[in-house]
């Protein structure tokens, strides 16, 4: 059982590369031809539901608990335990754009893509931080949603537990005046742990976008409370579903 999930993670990651070829002249044109920037969210999707339905992983469940409208600006905020966990938010088909660390840079082609079309942050820098923070509300004013992992990362020592949020996500929400979308994605550090060696395993990608939850008002006390709602919508999903033993 080793050998072949061992032969099942070597496939996904050729995968994870093949797909990302195919789609890279695409993501170029994002890049490069300022009107179509844009699309890069549409993009992200169809790399998401291609590379799901190649890994077999493909009978994947969302569950909405109101509409979005495609009109209005989120923040979405999500647990983080897997490297799983970006591809599986592009599976919301929305104009977003992710808030990432920029070790991700490193990643050949693809970092390149995604520092290009995204946000990438150096929290051990403050200049960067404060960059990165211009950058978001650049990209707000120009229509974009944000998508944050408030942990700062996949973290958390004993999953599904969540690792202390950070205020960054819950800030710009407040400032702009514009929702937070909560998203539990259930059991994507099973599928994937974040364990050495990366081992993935099959199973379904389970996610719940939950209604999103607009600031009460414009101080430090509402982006607290705001995180606080946020955070405890998560961890009560989580909770629920690890011990209804999804």
């Amino acid at each position: 059982m080793k050998t072949l999930l061992k032969i099942y993670s070597a496939y996904g990651l050729v995968i994870f590369a093949l797909v990302f070829i195919v789609l890279l002249p695409f993501f170029l044109l994002a890049i490069f031809v300022k009107p179509l920037e844009k699309t890069a969210g549409f993009l992200n999707h169809v790399w998401a539901r291609i590379l799901f339905f190649f890994l077999f992983l493909n009978r994947s469940k969302i569950v909405y608990e109101e509409k979005l409208s495609r009109k209005q600006r989120y923040i979405f905020c999500a647990n983080h335990f897997s490297f799983l966990d970006i591809p599986t938010m592009g599976l919301i088909n929305h104009n977003f754009k992710f808030i990432g660390k920029s070790s991700l840079r490193k990643i050949p082609l693809w970092g390149y893509m995604y520092s290009k079309l995204h946000i990438l942050v150096d929290r051990n820098s403050l200049r960067d931080r404060h960059a990165s923070w211009v950058k978001c509300k650049e990209a707000v004013a120009n229509d974009y949603s944000i998508t944050f992992f408030p942990e700062g990362g996949i973290l958390s020592k004993n999953p599904p537990e969540l690792a202390r949020f950070k205020e960054g996500s819950f800030k710009i929400a407040v400032e702009e005046q514009i929702p937070v979308v909560p998203v539990t994605i259930h059991n994507n550090h099973l599928l994937l742990p974040d364990k050495k060696p990366l081992i993935m395993h099959r199973g379904t990608i389970s996610l719940k976008v939950h209604k999103p939850i607009w600031p009460t008002g414009t101080d430090d006390f509402a982006v607290h409370d705001l995180m606080a709602k946020v955070r405890s919508i998560i961890d009560e999903e989580l909770k629920l579903t690890h011990h209804a033993g999804r």
